[in-house]
């Protein structure tokens, strides 16, 4: 008995080492805080109960999509999170060369990395951007974007 009690013992063990093993868990990614925030274009407003997300990015990055061109390498799309008001924390995704082969080909989103920010602009580690890689493949015929649709139709005034 005390053989069968050791072995359920390391096989429950051996079970949730490679449980964990399976799950993603947060991680950082080369994207940076844009330095030039103050300089990205408010392009579209998406609001959710009591959240409400701005989300924005380059002048090049918008004249890009209207033109059908690809978004230039190091630009930041912004989307700043909005809880009740206040601000919450910013989802960062940022386009570099290359920076695809950093994953498996099945969580790859083009040359896009994502990455949670605190609202003090700290690294959220809360955060798992392989989630956001998942939702953002759906939109390869879009750059990876959501909201490119909004972008032709911004004159200026962000696109509710």
């Amino acid at each position: 008995m005390n053989r069968l009690a050791s072995f359920l013992s390391l096989a429950g063990v051996a079970g949730l080492v490679l449980l964990a093993g399976w799950q993603v868990h947060a991680e950082t990614t080369r994207v940076t805080f844009p330095e030039d925030l103050d300089r990205l274009v408010h392009y579209t407003t998406v609001r959710r109960g009591n959240v409400t997300e701005h989300i924005m990015t380059t002048p090049a990055a918008l004249d890009a999509v209207k033109n059908g061109k690809p978004v230039p390498e190091g630009t930041h799309f912004v989307l700043v999170d909005y809880r009740d008001g206040q601000l919450y924390r910013y989802f960062v995704m940022q386009k570099g060369s290359g920076w695809g082969t950093d994953y498996d080909e099945r969580r790859r989103t083009g040359d896009w990395q994502f990455q949670w920010f605190w609202a003090d602009r700290g690294v959220n580690m809360n955060e798992n951007t392989a989630r956001c890689q998942s939702c953002h493949r759906s939109q390869s015929g879009s750059e990876y974007l959501f909201t490119a649709s909004r972008i032709p139709d911004f004159d200026g005034t962000p696109v509710d």
